[in-house]
C-alpha cells in the first residue's frame, strides 16, 4: 500500500544513572563511575522503499536508554541508536506548528530527530581536594520527545501531468519497466508510480513519475489533485499529456488549458518548470490532424506518440534525454 503522509511519535533514550561507588585500590584515587548515554532517534533516507507504509501502525518509536554505571570505576553502556528507514524525498515536519524540520531528498545521509540524554555523573565527578570520597551521583537525563509529520515528495526527473485517461499510465509502461494499472476510464491510477526509462546512449537513464490524473480543482484538493501534486514539485522537466484520439475526455486545447490553470494555482514555480506537450493516442490520420490544430491553437510545439504502435516514442526520449542533459539537477544523487 502507497502511504505518502504518517504522523509519528518518537522518543529518544533516557541516559544511564551514574552511581556512587569507591574502587578498593591503593593505586587508584577512589571514585565512582557514569551512566552511559541515551540512544538518538535516527532517519535514514533511503531508495529501498518508496512508501511510508511500513512505518504505520507502530505506535511510538523508543530508542534504548543507556546503562548505569558500574561498581570497579566501570562506566555504563551507551544505547545503541533507533535507526529509522524513510523513502527519499520525505520531508519532517513539525506535527503541531507544521514548520519543516528537515528534507531528506539524499540517500543514505541519517539525521537526528531526537537526541538520547547524556548518562548521569558518577560521584568520581563531584571530588574535590577537601571531598575525596563524595557520595553523590547524577540521575541520566531523558532523552528528547516528539511528534512529527513525515510527508513524501517523490524524487524524479520527469513529472507527466494531464486529465484522466490522458495515457500517462500507458507511456510509463511502455518506456519504463514500471506496470502500473491500465484501464480506459477515469481514475484507473489512484496512487504515483515511479520508473525507468533508458535514454540515448549506453548507460543513460532518467526517472519518470505518474501522478493519478489531474481534474478541474486539483489545486484546492478536489479529486485530492493538491495530494498528487507535490509528488511532481521535485522534477525537473513536466509531460504534459494531452488525448488527441477519437474519443477524448475534452477537446485537446480545453484539457490542456486545464491542466495549465491547475499548475498555476497550485504553483507558480511549478508551472513555469519547462515543459513538452505530448499528444497521445494519435493512431490515424485525424489524430495526426487533432495534434497539429493542438499545437495551433496552444501556440507551442507539440510531440504526437502513440504507446500502442510505438509511434514517436523514440523521439520523445530523445527530445526528454536532451532537455534534461541541459537542466541543473537541483538534489544530489548520495
Amino acid at each position: 500500500m502507497f502511504v505518502d503522509e504518517l504522523e509519528i511519535h518518537v522518543r529518544a533514550g533516557k541516559g544511564g544513572n551514574g552511581i556512587v561507588s569507591f574502587l578498593r585500590d591503593a593505586k587508584v584515587l577512589r571514585g565512582g563511575p557514569n551512566g552511559g548515554d541515551g540512544g538518538d532517534v535516527v532517519l535514514l533516507p533511503t531508495t529501498h522503499c518508496n512508501t511510508l507504509y511500513n512505518l504505520t501502525g507502530r505506535g511510538t518509536f523508543s530508542a534504548d536508554n543507556g546503562g548505569q554505571g558500574l561498581p570497579k570505576n566501570c562506566g555504563g553502556k551507551d544505547a545503541e541508536d533507533l535507526v529509522i528507514e524513510v523513502p527519499v524525498g520525505t520531508v519532517v515536519l513539525d506535527a503541531e506548528r507544521g514548520n519543516v524540520l528537515q528534507d531528506l531528498d539524499a540517500p543514505d545521509k541519517p539525521w537526528v530527530l531526537a537526541l538520547g540524554g547524556y548518562g548521569g555523573r558518577g560521584n568520581t565527578h563531584f571530588a574535590t581536594a577537601t571531598r575525596r570520597t563524595p557520595r553523590k551521583a547524577e540521575t541520566g537525563k531523558l532523552g528528547e520527545e516528539r511528534r512529527v509529520l513525515l510527508s513524501l515528495k517523490l524524487i524524479a526527473d520527469v513529472g507527466l501531468v494531464g486529465l484522466p485517461n490522458a495515457g500517462k499510465s500507458t507511456l510509463l509502461a511502455t518506456v519504463t519497466k514500471a506496470r502500473p494499472k491500465i484501464a480506459g476510464y477515469m481514475f484507473t491510477t489512484l496512487e504515483p508510480m515511479l520508473g525507468i526509462a533508458l535514454g540515448p546512449g549506453e548507460g543513460n537513464t532518467f526517472v519518470l513519475a505518474d501522478i493519478p490524473g489531474l481534474i478541474e480543482g486539483a489545486s484546492v484538493g478536489k479529486g485530492l489533485g493538491d495530494k498528487f501534486l507535490k509528488h511532481i514539485e521535485r522534477t525537473r522537466l513536466l509531460l504534459h499529456l494531452v488525448d488527441c484520439g477519437d474519443l477524448p475526455m475534452a477537446e485537446p486545447a480545453v484539457a490542456w488549458r486545464t491542466i495549465r490553470q491547475e499548475l498555476e494555482q497550485y504553483s507558480h514555480e511549478l508551472a513555469e518548470r519547462p515543459t513538452l506537450v505530448v499528444a497521445t493516442k494519435i493512431e490515424d490520420e485525424a489524430g495526426k490532424q487533432r495534434a497539429k490544430a493542438l499545437a495551433t491553437a496552444i501556440g507551442r510545439p507539440v510531440l504526437a506518440i502513440s504507446s500502442a504502435t510505438g509511434s514517436g516514442l523514440r523521439e520523445l526520449v530523445a527530445a526528454v534525454w536532451s532537455m534534461l542533459s541541459a537542466l541543473p539537477r537541483p538534489f544530489a544523487a548520495g
